[in-house]
């Protein structure tokens, strides 16, 4: 990837935070979309924000937004061999709760595999982006530094867990796992975790959306871990009718006994 279209998607990235901040939780009015999620004005401020500067920076990239996918009809997206995919803003509970775990993901897919992926964190102001064989950073404000996963992880295993959707089956995974540190936390700060080796997995046993998952997987897989589906392959997107993942495990270390989790 040229770096005026690196740099061009995280400034991109930085404004759809800012977009964010400046929507005032006391004045939002939340909506729900069809599958009962919270969208708000945020969401779609960061949305606007992320299309028009990806539109400007490559016009020849078509984008899905989550909050513009319904309108691509399957033909169309099916089509698409190259796309950015988005979620302006992945935590929108977390958002409503103000406790500042939230995100924006934007991934370049590339025949189904995500080339590029930012995660911007618009409370901190931290920027993680990472290509697969390019290396994964992390950036604060104009300090950046090289990230990797822990490799190899030892016990206790720190084991990302998401604050608001903890289910019974994978209360039951952890168990499995055996001794280690549960930590709550929420959107696809987990991946930057993950990333830059302050935990070692984080199992998912239940539905995500692809532009969950898409930039968090760049990111991680370039900095050494990897994202699997409980078959062991690694994700793809756009590959199927559905925008749903299925179940997953991310890991900081791939050498992990995951199977014997499941």
């Amino acid at each position: 990837m040229a770096e005026g279209m690196h740099e061009g998607v995280i400034a991109i990235a930085r404004d759809a935070g800012a977009a964010i901040m400046a929507v005032h939780r006391d004045d939002i009015a939340v909506r729900a979309k069809a599958d009962d999620s919270p969208v708000t004005a945020a969401d779609m401020a960061a949305h606007r924000c992320i299309v028009a500067g990806l539109a400007q920076l490559t016009p020849d990239i078509p984008v899905l937004s989550e909050e513009s996918a319904h309108t691509v009809p399957l033909q169309q997206r099916r089509a698409w061999s190259r796309f950015w995919l988005v979620d302006p803003l992945d935590g929108t509970r977390e958002f409503l709760k103000g406790n500042g775990e939230f995100t924006v993901n934007i991934a370049l897919v590339d025949d189904g595999v995500p080339v590029f992926g930012v995660i911007q964190s618009p409370v901190s102001g931290a920027v993680w982006h990472g290509a697969p064989g390019q290396g994964a950073f992390r950036r604060d404000g104009d300090a950046e530094r090289a990230i990797a996963t822990r490799r190899p992880a030892t016990a206790p295993l720190r084991v990302a867990a998401s604050r608001s959707h903890l289910d019974a089956r994978t209360a039951a995974m952890l168990q499995r796992i055996g001794e280690h540190e549960s930590i709550g936390l929420g959107s696809s700060l987990k991946f930057c975790l993950l990333a830059e080796g302050g935990m070692d997995a984080y199992p998912r046993l239940g539905p995500t959306s692809e532009w969950d998952t898409a930039a968090g997987q760049a990111i991680l897989e370039a900095a050494g871990g990897c994202v699997l589906d409980l078959r062991g392959r690694p994700f793809r997107y756009n590959q199927r009718d559905t925008l749903l993942n299925g179940d997953f495990v991310a890991l900081g270390d791939p050498a992990l006994p995951w199977r014997g989790w499941i």
